[in-house]
């Protein structure tokens, strides 16, 4: 059974940033100048709401948050390892069973805690002028992955045109890790042997942009930014309202990446408190991601057991927080 720790609303309000803004007590004149904060992470859950978000909070406190990319995994490891202020993640830590039986979680993502920000949909994208299909199966999807169906024919395309299939490199990237979790319920899923590997989401997405046949699953967060079809999954469009029903079968978290005694750090405190209060809220819903807590009963509905088991694990842990609680 889920722990009910996973699905508490969020409370904090804007009432948690009274007095926690930076220099809000230091006169003008005598003001050190302000903290510049560090955030790395992945590129979707940047483009998702952490630009717009940053922006938000720099324009209402004066505190700059530099903002790098480079991947799920970089924005965790260098926040364990406490190489940078803040990350984002669009996965979860990686969480390792033993022989005995016992999970654990790679040391290089241990020391940290995430906290859920919002939903992101796994999207299959195709060229913008691809008119081969507009919608698949999620088993269709499973055997382009797979290697099973090579073709747009088999998926109902008039062509006999191969896919081009695009996919990440490595296990552990944030879309390759969840599309594992999510859509084969197994973290160690081989892809098919035939398919163009490349370094980061945003290759992946700029091949398909440019490539008639090309074909890939990457986050919506990112994919709405790019000239490209994002296409059905089970008759449902990739929509916000339709992740928010629970009619969209195929998503994510994003994970804001704090250390794990960030309240001691008056600077990633405030800002954590202006991400969960209702202001922060409303840039993440502006930005175009869902909020996390209006779309907490996807967890009941649509989570796989592995993605499930992750949470409960990180959870276990001490590594998860709702709320900032």
């Amino acid at each position: 059974m889920m722990s009910k720790r996973l699905l508490l609303p969020l409370t904090v309000g804007l009432a948690a940033l009274t007095g926690v803004c930076i220099g809000a007590q230091t006169p003008a004149g005598n003001a050190p100048p302000k903290r510049v904060l560090k955030w790395v992470g992945c590129g979707i859950s940047k483009l998702g709401f952490m630009q717009d978000l940053a922006r938000a909070y720099e324009k209402r406190t004066g505190v700059k948050i530099v903002i790098e990319g480079g991947g799920a995994t970089k924005g965790l490891r260098q926040v364990s390892a406490g190489e940078s202020n803040m990350g984002g993640s669009c996965r979860l830590p990686l969480v390792m069973r033993t022989k005995a039986g016992i999970d654990k979680v790679d040391p290089a993502e241990r020391h940290i805690k995430i906290i859920p920000m919002g939903w992101d949909a796994l999207v299959v994208i195709a060229h913008k002028d691809n008119k081969e299909v507009s919608s698949l199966t999620l088993d269709q999807l499973r055997d382009v992955l797979t290697g099973k169906i090579t073709t747009w024919k088999e998926l109902g395309g008039k062509s006999d045109q191969p896919i081009n299939l695009y996919i990440r490199k490595g296990k552990i990237s944030g879309v390759g890790a969840t599309l594992r979790q999510q859509l084969f319920n197994n973290p160690r899923q081989e892809f098919a042997a035939r398919a163009k590997v490349l370094a980061s989401s945003g290759k992946i997405e700029k091949a398909v942009e440019a490539d008639p046949y090309g074909l890939a699953v990457s986050g919506i967060s990112s994919s709405r930014h790019r000239k490209v079809q994002m296409l059905s999954l089970d008759g449902a469009a990739p929509t916000m309202a339709n992740l928010k029903d629970g009619k969209y079968h195929l998503y994510r978290i994003l994970f804001l990446v704090v250390p794990p005694d960030y309240k001691t750090d008056p600077d990633i405190k405030a800002f954590v408190d202006f991400s969960l209060s209702l202001e922060g809220e409303d840039v993440i819903e502006k930005a175009g991601t869902l909020p996390y807590h209006k779309g907490i009963g996807l967890l009941r509905t649509g989570a796989s057991s592995e993605y499930i088991m992750n949470m409960e694990t990180i959870d276990n842990k001490g590594m998860y927080t709702l709320g900032g609680h």
